[in-house]
């Protein structure tokens, strides 16, 4: 069966209604599925959630500002691709908002071409963020399937210590130490102690106290 991708959702923050249209009708010819929202606040209570979305946000709002809304969206863990769009854009402002993470500042009037290819990239930097999580979850969970003992013998093999030193340090047999080394290679579906150690890095494993 042939996955189906999720489908592209475009979110636009703007209090000026024609601006909103404008952008609506131009992301929906472009085949893109649209929600608008004239505050930041309104944006929010919607709640608001998709695989694959990004948000185009000005930078001058009513109530909440847009840099505001870009903040408390990061204090949520909600890492949605932003495009800012501004009438009053300043260097300052757009430096803040593209140190914060923003995909793309965009000083009105812009050009069709201009927002159609933020908002591109936009999407391509939520799918890859979106790869990403999900094979960081993938190796997490392989993780997870180890022994507690197991679990004990990753950091030294991460860390580089031999068998006995890990024997050692463990209290442990050193051939028991070798018996966990190959069952963890099997569960984490690698082949070699290069590839582990990428494994157990990328999963976030700590290194072994200090002797």
């Amino acid at each position: 069966m042939v996955q189906k991708h999720p489908e592209p959702i475009v979110f636009v923050v703007d209090d000026d209604s024609s601006v909103r249209r404008l952008i609506a009708t131009l992301l929906t010819v472009s085949s893109y599925r649209v929600e608008t929202f004239a505050t930041a606040q309104e944006f929010l209570e919607a709640n608001c959630a998709s695989p694959l979305a990004c948000l185009i946000l000005d930078v001058q709002l009513p109530g909440l500002t847009g840099l505001e809304l870009q903040q408390t969206l990061i204090e949520r863990g909600r890492l949605l691709p932003i495009v800012f769009i501004t009438g009053y854009g300043d260097i300052p402002t757009s430096v803040k908002a593209m140190k914060a993470g923003a995909v793309d500042f965009l000083p009105k009037p812009f050009t069709e071409e201009a927002l159609l290819s933020a908002v591109q990239t936009a999407l391509d930097r939520c799918r890859l963020e979106s790869t990403v999580k999900s094979d960081l979850a993938e190796t997490q969970k392989l993780v997870t399937t180890l022994t507690a003992r197991e679990a004990e013998v990753l950091p030294y093999i991460v860390a580089g210590r031999l068998n006995k030193e890990a024997a050692y340090e463990l209290g442990i047999a050193e051939q028991t130490v070798k018996i966990h080394r190959a069952q963890i290679k099997k569960k984490l579906q690698v082949q070699s102690t290069a590839e582990l150690v990428r494994l157990a890095v990328k999963a976030g494993v700590p290194l072994p106290p200090s002797s």
